[in-house]
């Protein structure tokens, strides 16, 4: 009787802790060995609300074959009448030691990156966001052909709260 009850208690507290009620979108794209500069990661979002602000992120979860202190991504955003925007972004991944930063008890870390705030979708219809990576290493002038260590990139599409 304990033991159901203990597993019972286990369940609800688990259900609870994986509920994330500020999320409206959350998807992943995993890469098999390395992340190649010419793919682009692809995600489509079609939101429903044109009127609430919303907090957009980048997801990323990396390996201790991550080799680079920074990350530099190139991402595109298209929307529904044709306009696009790009931004080049740079973000730290590891401290001045050369430790990952990002949550995590094992070797792969997530690390959760803004980037927009209180985005307003005002436009009907699906918005394609697309992200390459730009690495390159110091002095060379191509970029960094494969990039190891990066295992799964993810967006996220948040409630902005006031």
């Amino acid at each position: 009787m304990i033991i159901k009850h203990n597993f019972y208690l286990f369940l609800v507290l688990i259900l609870c802790l994986s509920c994330d009620s500020q999320a409206v979108f959350d998807e992943y794209k995993s890469f098999s060995n390395a992340w190649n500069k010419n793919d682009s990661v692809k995600f489509k979002i079609n939101p429903n609300d044109s009127l609430n602000p919303y907090n957009l992120f980048l997801n990323i979860r990396t390996t201790n074959a991550y080799k680079y202190k920074n990350l530099f991504l190139i991402v595109e955003m298209d929307f529904p009448n044709g306009k696009v925007v790009t931004d080049t972004l740079e973000y730290t991944m590891a401290d001045k030691t050369g430790a990952l930063l990002g949550d995590g008890i094992t070797a792969t870390k997530t690390s959760k990156l803004w980037y927009k705030e209180a985005v307003k979708f005002v436009e009907k219809g699906d918005y394609t966001v697309k992200i390459q990576h730009a690495m390159r290493k110091n002095g060379e002038v191509n970029g960094v052909l494969n990039l190891e260590g990066i295992k799964d990139l993810g967006f996220r599409i948040e409630k902005s709260i006031d």
